[in-house]
């Protein structure tokens, strides 16, 4: 994915009035503004900061001004441009949410806009969700509470999972990674409260002050739920202990990334083989799922090591474990004394955000995970027309252009191996801008009285919704991001790129003002470019045209790769972030090569263009110049310490200076386009450059 940061979203189908309403809020990035904000000559003086040397800190010199600036503000734990971006994108969603809930009981019972102004009230309406606080669960922390034995257990812990509660393990429908044509439900290591199983591991200073403070936390809310202090300290210390054992037994981010070595399927009847005390089709029912013949397990031997806890710890810890699990997946969306804590751990402790962002930007983010499509179908009518849509089609395809040239010239593939990479790279569809058809939302109970339940049933909902695709064909035609999302993927199983339409916002110009180095740098690296990368990384490689895990690499080439692949983990396991904090190449190998091919694409496929034929200079740089820089821009954030200390120690995207600076280390081009040479800081010598695709 292009985000420092994997994914969730056509012709509309709204009442007129609120595209009125969104048609009034006044100028977009797509269309000329009623008064221009800036234009290419000078829309990159407020980014450059032209006291940096761009051979020693490429980063620095193009977005430093601005991040300098623009401080973190204290609501957030980053800034940069997909913060800016979201904050336009947030202005916009407001006003719908807003005329939805005027028009009230006027819409249309069971609509999307009275769905969405349902929502948006009971989300606002903040003393009635304070006074609910975990009240609506209460009969879920009563049927935890009844659990008598192991079997009843199990049974509740399917429940839970069905409302989204994440206890034991992970369940997710999915396409069966080898038979693209059908879903099937992966089985996956889970279960736990804090971001990654390192944290329960490592032994280094602040891992182990996280877990005292982590332990300190769950006492909090189970004191709030109800348990004197003593019970709530002995029960947090149950639940460190219970989650330190998955944590044990799951595999480390680098393993998961792996898409053979976490692919074993399963006959149901034959799961008791590798844990013996679930009663699995009795578990599977009680989540809401039918008889299935088989599933996928990730990791066999958390399952084999889950067993043996279920077997060894008592009943009344895991009662405490699910008490704690329940709350802990409610407590954001509870409000009060609940929401309060959850930030103080979550928020401030764990991410080092000192104050949380107001409510409705908060609520904003929860009415799109519930009703994203029923928004977004709003936001393009109102923000991106068919210009845009048809700009970011042909940079596409342009970017498509320029791999299947380096594919047929490139020059350590052989042949059988070459004919099958075209062909996989001739079937990949290209989603842009916004779905052909929307989810429909009308068996989704929204009311105004209750923001909790509301919650609770968008994601029992989601769930069924989930359920109900097993055994059915594949929907090809499904988007897993709304348009309003600043975000991009690519699934190997579809052989798709999906490209939503706030991807492609420049923030404070309009669209047609921007050049063609900006967007094709900005863009159609950025994010065109790195998302078709991903289909030929370390693991989307491994997926053939029609997206079934199967080989299609000859041996000799199966080798050279991962070769090839070895020199840009060995670039990043050289980079510290901060202190002892190093990066982990491997874990961050895909988005790695990914952003190198996406740098690499959008080169080629400018040096296509007019303007870098022209190599008439703008704002003071030429066209090669502000490519480059605009790929700095897509990828323009500051992070605050602890956040980054969190993203190097789970996420599989290498911080953003390092995607900066990472990449274009290796390109000739830029070397050549800011006078690199041997010496400053962003050279990196002929024999020491990755080149893959």
């Amino acid at each position: 994915m292009r985000i420092m940061s994997s994914a969730r979203p056509r012709r509309g189908l709204a009442k007129a009035a609120l595209v009125l309403s969104l048609l009034a809020l006044g100028s977009t990035p797509w269309a000329a503004p009623k008064v221009a904000s800036t234009d290419a000559e000078h829309y990159l003086d407020a980014f450059v900061d032209r006291s940096a040397d761009p051979r020693q800190d490429f980063f620095q010199f193009a977005v430093g001004k601005w991040l300098k600036d623009h401080p973190i503000p204290a609501s957030e734990r980053s800034w940069g441009i997909a913060r800016v971006v979201q904050e336009e994108t947030y202005v916009r969603l407001k006003a719908i949410s807003n005329e939805a809930a005027a028009r009230g009981d006027i819409a249309a019972a069971g609509g999307n806009e009275r769905k969405i102004g349902d929502f948006w009230h009971a989300a606002m309406d903040t003393e009635a969700v304070a006074r609910q606080g975990l009240g609506p669960l209460d009969g879920a922390f009563a049927r935890i509470e009844a659990v008598g034995s192991l079997a009843e257990l199990v049974a509740e812990i399917g429940r839970l999972q069905r409302m989204g509660v994440e206890a034991m393990c992970s369940l997710y429908v999915f396409q069966d990674e080898k038979r693209s044509d059908r879903y099937a439900l992966h089985l996956y290591q889970g279960g736990l409260g804090l971001p990654d199983r390192d944290y329960y591991v490592d032994e280094d200073a602040r891992s182990a002050t996280l877990r005292t403070a982590y332990v300190e936390h769950v006492a909090r809310m189970l004191e709030l739920l109800g348990d004197a202090p003593e019970k709530a300290r002995a029960n947090a210390a149950v639940v460190m202990a219970l989650e330190t054992d998955l944590a044990r037994a799951s595999r480390k981010l680098a393993a998961l990334r792996d898409p053979v070595a976490n692919y074993h399927e399963v006959r149901v009847d034959a799961l008791s083989g590798i844990a013996a005390s679930i009663p699995w089709p009795a578990y599977l029912a009680a989540g809401g799922l039918p008889r299935l013949e088989s599933v996928i397990v990730g990791q066999p031997e958390f399952f084999a090591a889950l067993d043996k806890t279920l077997q060894g710890r008592p009943l009344g810890e895991w009662k405490a474990y699910l008490r704690w699990q329940l709350a802990n997946a409610y407590a954001a969306q509870a409000g009060g004394a609940f929401e309060a804590e959850h930030f103080r751990f979550f928020g401030t402790i764990l991410r080092g955000t000192p104050e949380q962002r107001p409510r409705w930007k908060r609520m904003l983010d929860e009415e799109e995970k519930y009703l994203g499509d029923a928004l977004g179908q709003l936001y393009v009518q109102g923000y991106f027309p068919a210009a845009a849509k048809t700009r970011y089609e042909n940079l596409s395809g342009a970017i498509f252009d320029a791999f299947r040239t380096r594919l047929r010239t490139l020059d350590w593939m052989s042949e059988p191996t070459r004919q099958r990479a075209l062909a996989k790279l001739g079937a990949v569809t290209k989603k842009v801008g916004y779905p052909d058809r929307w989810k429909d939302y009308a068996s989704y109970e929204v009311g105004r009285d209750s923001f909790l339940l509301n919650i609770v049933r968008g994601r029992v909902w989601q769930s069924d919704y989930d359920i109900a695709r097993l055994g059915r064909p594949v929907d090809r035609l499904e988007w897993e991001m709304t348009p309003q999302t600043y975000n991009a993927y690519y699934n190997p199983s579809n052989n798709e790129i999906v490209l939503p339409a706030a991807a492609f916002i420049l923030p404070g110009i309009a669209d047609a003002a921007v050049d063609d180095a900006l967007v094709y740098g900005y863009a159609g690296a950025t994010t065109i470019g790195h998302e078709i990368t991903h289909g030929f990384d370390d693991g989307g490689r491994q997926f053939d045209e029609r997206g079934n895990l199967a080989s299609w690499w000859t041996g000799e080439d199966d080798a050279e790769f991962n070769r090839r692949a070895r020199g840009i983990v060995e670039q990043f396991n050289g980079y510290v972030v901060a202190g002892d904090l190093r990066i982990n190449g491997e874990a961050t190998q895909g988005e790695n090569i990914a952003d190198l091919g996406g740098a690499v694409l959008g080169w080629e496929a400018f040096t296509r263009t007019a303007q870098y034929r022209e190599g008439k200079p703008i704002g003071g740089f030429t066209p090669a110049q502000r490519y480059f820089i605009g790929w700095a821009l897509g990828w323009m954030i500051q992070v605050r310490p602890e956040s980054l200390e969190l993203q190097v120690k789970t996420d599989v995207h290498a911080p953003n200076h390092l995607r900066v600076i990472g990449p274009l280390s290796n390109l000739p081009a830029f070397h050549e386009a800011f006078g690199v040479r041997p010496g400053d800081a962003m050279y990196r010598p002929a024999e020491a450059r990755v080149r893959i695709w």
